[in-house]
């Protein structure tokens, strides 16, 4: 298969997984039988080993013949739940801090809200700035999470196969920074992070 037709089966098969598994019989902790998937997107089973393996942020497990995406499911559209999520990661006890990418505009709301899931089962967390998993690429801010915080608070954070960090929420007062993280941030933020009572990390 062609690296744009991979591309789009790679788009497809997250779409399916995370979001919108129709017919397909997933169970709460989004596996799937790798067998129905393959009948449900009619394709082969050397194309999807392919997407799998070439997924840039890893986003896919096939393991015993299932297969699920590793996290960022919605909960509204899909069978899966929190707690079997949770019960099917690791657990996170290192106390290191966290990062969570997030654009300028929306700071003022976390800083009164915290960090929501919105539709997604949990706040998506990277183990560092310059992680290639847990945060969208070319995000204005990140924002520096206290994990020991967190779980002070009872909520804890998880670990998924391709080490994205996972929170139920984030409250505001776990938060206790955040870095710039494009050219337009470096002279909007500061101001911005004083007014919320923020450190600014380098």
């Amino acid at each position: 298969m062609a690296r744009d037709a991979l591309k789009r089966l790679s788009h497809t098969l997250s779409e399916r997984l995370r979001h919108a598994p129709g017919a397909l019989p997933m169970d709460a902790a989004g596996w799937v039988p790798v067998r129905a998937l393959l009948a449900d997107l009619k394709v082969s089973p050397e194309d999807l080993d392919a997407v799998v393996r070439e997924n840039n942020k890893s986003r896919f497990t096939v393991r015993d013949g299932m297969i699920r995406a590793c996290q960022g499911h919605s909960l509204a559209r899909t069978p899966v739940t929190r707690e079997a999520l949770e019960a099917s990661w690791s657990r996170d006890e290192s106390g290191e801090v966290l990062w969570h990418g997030t654009s300028l505009a929306v700071l003022p709301s976390i800083a009164r809200e915290g960090i929501l899931p919105g539709e997604r089962s949990h706040v998506h967390l990277a183990p560092a700035t310059d992680s290639a998993v847990g945060k969208r690429a070319g995000v204005d801010a990140l924002l520096e999470i206290d994990t020991n915080a967190l779980r002070r608070k009872g909520i804890g954070v998880f670990v998924s196969e391709n080490g994205v960090r996972l929170a139920r929420v984030v409250p505001p007062d776990c938060i206790t920074g955040v870095a710039p993280g494009t050219a337009r941030a470096d002279a909007e933020l500061p101001p911005l992070a004083a007014s919320l009572g923020w450190a600014v990390r380098s």
